[in-house]
């Protein structure tokens, strides 16, 4: 009967494993990838659906940043708003594109793309309605992607100590997920996710199939199909972008669609990725899988929790050996002391130690929408995060 504990507690284990090497190897902040030598041209795409309230102090602050040969266009996608005449105002390119069936920012990408194509830049780089960054990161992304790759940059919410607690643990599991354990994941795996907002890869690369276009993590499912075809999306460490955290509702609207898109397609690509990989011996492919596999850190947690009580009881109920519930119960006291590492070393700028110890209530906070994802799938619509 111990059997029936360990099969239940075997892939949490393999997974809290796989998080804490993942945390420690994200740990050292060396580069990754050198820009590029020669001097390219790129477009900074900013797909903006209903962006009135932010979209002319993005372009503006933009524009004055753009390093040489790069350019600025905003899509204005299915607007019912006066986004576009903002843009052109502030001084941006805007092409504007009304399909109401077809909504969505996979969608506004290759309509861009599309737009480009009789002179096409040398890369495409891209960047949300809500999101800054410096020349210095920018033309770092450019460059990085110059050389042939497609390339992410470090994808953060800016710290607000004057939040409440749930936003700024939201803040810092951003930051946990898209620098330390993308981080890791290049050092241990040669590859990373693509965030969306700060990503760039060549013009001759940017292919966006049905259903990326329709998936509403159209970044995450580019980079997988881009790495599928042998060009693994790299990080590029010494290029920021930011934006800023929305309320408790609106980072709860936007969690919605970004997990239950992320969860959908974990479950559908990454057994694939993984039975692949290992058929090929490709211990790297397999690292990423079970990268793709850990839950958002709210989940994962509640997940561990509920497990751990199934085993518990079980154990206490048949009378069976108590081995495998306090080996999980080990891996998650390192996983905590792996979290408190990172805090140590980056998360202070965003919350207090007394903030993270409410992550228990980060994760009760979050279970409704859990609920509701179970009960109805990912929503299907481009949810944009309230400004």
């Amino acid at each position: 009967m111990i059997g029936i504990v360990i099969i239940l507690l075997a892939p949490f284990a393999v997974l809290t494993a796989f998080f804490v090497v993942e945390l420690i190897a994200g740990l050292p902040t060396s580069r990754f990838r050198r820009a590029g030598s020669k001097r390219v041209s790129a477009v900074v795409i900013v797909p903006a659906h209903d962006e009135a309230l932010v979209i002319g102090h993005t372009v503006a602050a933009l524009t004055s940043v753009l390093p040489e040969g790069v350019r600025l266009l905003v899509v204005a996608d299915n607007c019912s708003d006066t986004t576009a005449g903002i843009a052109r105002s502030a001084g941006a390119e805007v092409i504007e594109r009304n399909e109401a069936d077809q909504r969505g920012k996979g969608h506004a990408l290759a309509f861009a793309a599309e737009h480009l194509a009789s002179d096409p830049p040398d890369v495409l780089a891209v960047l949300d309605a809500d999101c800054r960054m410096d020349s210095p990161s920018l033309l770092a992304l450019v460059s990085a992607a110059g050389s042939g790759s497609p390339v992410q940059a470090v994808n953060l919410l800016r710290p607000d100590k004057a939040s409440s607690p749930l936003v700024q643990i939201s803040t810092f599991a951003f930051m946990l997920k898209n620098l330390v354990r993308q981080r890791g994941l290049q050092r241990i795996a040669g590859r990373v996710h693509l965030t969306g907002t700060g990503m760039a890869m060549p013009y001759a690369l940017f292919s966006a199939s049905g259903e990326v276009r329709s998936s509403i993590v159209e970044d995450l499912a580019q980079g997988l199909e881009l790495a599928e075809s042998g060009h693994h999306p790299e990080f590029v460490a010494d290029a920021t972008v930011w934006s800023c955290a929305s309320t408790e509702e609106g980072t709860l609207t936007q969690r919605r669609r970004w997990e239950g898109g992320f969860l959908a397609t974990s479950l559908r690509q990454a057994p694939k990725l993984i039975l692949k990989s290992v058929v090929k011996g490709d211990v790297r492919g397999v690292l990423a899988g079970l990268d793709l596999l850990v839950p958002p850190l709210a989940l994962f947690a509640l997940l561990n929790v509920a497990a751990l009580a199934i085993a518990s009881l079980l154990s206490l109920a048949l009378k069976l050996d108590w081995w495998p519930v306090l080996l999980q119960l080990g891996l998650l006291v390192v996983a905590l002391l792996a979290i408190f590492v990172v805090w140590l070393r980056e998360g202070r700028q965003f919350i207090s130690l007394g903030v993270l110890a409410r992550l228990p209530l980060y994760a009760m906070w979050k279970v409704p929408m859990y609920l509701g994802l179970a009960k109805r799938g990912a929503p299907g619509d481009w949810l944009r995060t309230g400004r």
